[in-house]
């Protein structure tokens, strides 16, 4: 089958489309043949070797973990899902290639209305952001502060908190502000007077802060937390313990997770859930998208299509 590779760690230039063998579905598995990848920023942060204390990744190495696609083998055991399902989830094996394999725990079934590259922009992004507002606890008529608010993680946690009943202030440049008015955030420009705005916004005070950016804000985040990191969280600040605040990386999506994803699906096939793909890409243009995604300036998501040449 097709599947980009790196055989080393390094700049995107490692990218490159391979014939790699196939891969069948284990006990508790299917294989999907991809229609849509989602390309994440943690994928360049391990393609770089940056994150090899959280995840250790053996080269040769396929990147990605989130696709959308049609099963079309299912492993001993598998009674959930039958071949010609349609299919979104998380991956077991790197989901830039033809073929993944997924856990059936880690998949739910693609809505009619949701296309191939939208429903691939949603595992990581809902899982991920589902995770931190469970481990800072946000709740109804809290304020929760999300730094880098427009990108694909943001963006679900936006919506994710307001549909808890929390008010979100969201930090972004002012090209996305409209954007996250939309998604029920108020939003504030990052960078120098960023305390200042924030307190502007929020005068009630800020009672949690999701960092997705990794763009130096910790600092800022703690004096709007009255001086404590209590209920600071990042995802993408290797400078997290110099503040004591929270690094979180993990993974999966806990037992639930098919079920959660089942829901977001849902919601998102109707509207109810936005997590906008950007721009779309052939499975060979891999190490520009990921380019793009370091850049760290994508509104929403990009996403690999295998089938496109």
């Amino acid at each position: 089958m097709e599947a980009i590779v790196y055989e080393e760690f390094g700049g995107p230039e490692v990218l490159h489309l391979a014939r790699v063998e196939d891969v069948h579905a284990g006990p508790g598995q299917i294989r999907v043949e991809v229609r849509a990848a989602g390309v994440n920023p943690v994928d360049h942060k391990i393609r770089n070797g940056w994150m090899e204390a959280a995840f250790p990744t053996p080269l040769p190495a396929t990147p990605g973990s989130e696709f959308a696609g049609v099963v079309d083998e299912t492993g001993e055991g598998v009674t959930e899902f039958a071949a010609g399902d349609e299919v979104l989830g998380r991956s077991a094996t790197g989901a830039y290639a033809e073929y993944v394999l997924a856990d059936v725990g880690a998949v739910a079934p693609k809505p009619e209305g949701l296309g191939w590259a939208e429903a691939a922009a949603l595992p990581m992004a809902t899982a991920t952001a589902a995770r931190v507002l469970d481990e800072l606890a946000v709740s109804a008529g809290e304020t929760l502060l999300v730094h880098g608010a427009s990108g694909a993680v943001g963006s679900a946690a936006v919506q994710l908190a307001a549909a808890r009943g929390a008010t979100v202030i969201g930090t972004a440049s002012p090209a996305n502000h409209d954007y996250l008015r939309v998604l029920g955030a108020v939003p504030v420009a990052y960078g120098e007077g960023l305390v200042d705005r924030v307190r502007e916004a929020a005068p009630q005070g800020v009672d949690a802060v999701f960092d997705v950016a990794g763009k130096g804000a910790l600092a800022d985040s703690v004096e709007l937390r009255g001086g404590t990191a209590d209920r600071v969280v990042t995802i993408a600040d290797p400078d997290a313990a110099h503040y004591g605040v929270a690094f979180s990386a993990g993974g999966g999506g806990g037992p639930d997770e098919g079920r959660r994803l089942a829901e977001y699906a849902e919601a998102a096939s109707v509207g109810g859930l936005r997590i906008p793909v950007e721009r779309t890409f052939a499975l060979g243009e891999a190490a520009r998208a990921q380019e793009l995604s370091e850049e760290g300036h994508v509104r929403g998501k990009l996403a690999l299509l295998p089938g496109e040449h």
